[in-house]
């Protein structure tokens, strides 16, 4: 989990990382409850306008996508819930945020994103950074997304009256 506040063009400021830590002997069930009590206690805390969420892709380990594509579910889910709106990005599109390369190694991201907030060491665990780069990715991208959203529904509403 990552906050970064912040806007496009200027620098960055970290509110507060960590990680949702679970039982790996723990029951399925009862990890996703402890993921979303996790992310429950980060929204409390932080009230953020947006949340953005690592898109899921195919991996070689069928184990790990399942995982991260409902650890992903339950914090759309407890955004969605308190109307937050959720940005996706993929693992590529973060790592070309922040350091200019899609293939971009986990220290790489680290030491970006350690630079880029301005902080006295990179985050850990890799996760912690990760979270940090997503956060920082979407405050990069979303207002060209958005500008691409409008442009579009502007272009589709004038074909559906002319």
């Amino acid at each position: 989990m990552g906050v970064v506040e912040g806007v496009a063009g200027r620098p960055l400021t970290m509110l507060g990382v960590g990680v949702v830590r679970t039982p790996a002997d723990a029951e399925l069930g009862q990890r996703l409850v402890a993921v979303e009590q996790g992310i429950e206690r980060w929204l409390d805390e932080y009230r953020p306008e947006c949340v953005a969420v690592e898109r899921v892709f195919s991996q070689h380990n069928v184990r790990t996508v399942m995982g991260t594509a409902q650890a992903s579910a339950v914090a759309m889910l407890c955004a969605a819930r308190r109307g937050i709106p959720v940005a996706l990005h993929t693992p590529s599109e973060v790592k070309a945020a922040v350091t200019g390369s899609g293939r971009a190694d986990k220290a790489q991201v680290g030491a970006m994103v350690t630079r880029l907030l301005r902080l006295d060491a990179p985050p850990k665990p890799a996760d912690a950074a990760d979270a940090l780069a997503l956060a920082i990715c979407h405050i990069w991208r979303a207002p060209a997304q958005n500008r691409l959203q409008q442009a579009v529904a502007l272009h589709t509403s004038k074909g559906r009256t002319g």
